[in-house]
């Protein structure tokens, strides 16, 4: 069983480092291709964390994703950055996407992470707390969204394909067993 909607955090979970830790900031340059690396406007790196760029891409175009929704979910300090952060990083794979393009709602302000599942479960009120999936790499966040029934993993390097396959593997055990 697969959840019906995906929250990524973006600040250590997708990307490194926090936005926040940049002193240069935008506007931000693709390095490369745009899957791997930004450069701020000091020349400073950002870059995507483990197998971000691929995750995305296959929630997205595998048909096995097919109806899961993707969610950014991100205290961030500085939400415009991380927006042209989503509009200019690519996912991996066959004709590679703006990550912007890839989720299907964005909640990129400050404030608890309860408050922001909450919105989501507004916007999609089709949707339950237990059909969601939230990754994180700090454990506050972790504890307090798992207040509310979202299956929450904790991910102190980003998304690794471990953290991925672990976390899916446990999400169907909890499900199977409801």
């Amino acid at each position: 069983m697969k959840p019906k909607l995906i929250g990524f955090d973006l600040d250590g979970t997708i990307w490194t480092p926090d936005m926040y830790m940049l002193y240069g900031g935008a506007p931000f340059t693709v390095a490369g291709d745009g899957t791997k690396q930004l450069k701020d406007s000091r020349g400073d790196t950002v870059e995507l964390l483990g197998i971000s760029g691929t995750i995305l891409h296959d929630l997205n175009y595998h048909e096995a994703w097919e109806g899961v929704r993707v969610a950014w979910v991100s205290k961030c300090d500085e939400p415009e950055w991380a927006d042209e952060c989503l509009r200019k990083f690519r996912s991996t794979g066959v004709d590679p996407k703006p990550l912007e393009k890839l989720a299907h709602t964005s909640h990129i302000y400050k404030g608890n992470k309860k408050d922001h599942f909450r919105r989501i479960q507004k916007e999609f009120p089709q949707l339950q707390f237990e059909d969601m999936v939230f990754y994180d790499n700090q454990m506050d966040n972790i504890r307090a969204v798992e207040g509310l029934g979202v299956a929450c993993y904790y991910c102190p390097q980003g998304m690794t394909e471990k953290i991925w396959l672990d976390s899916l593997e446990h999400y169907a055990q909890r499900m199977s067993k409801k």
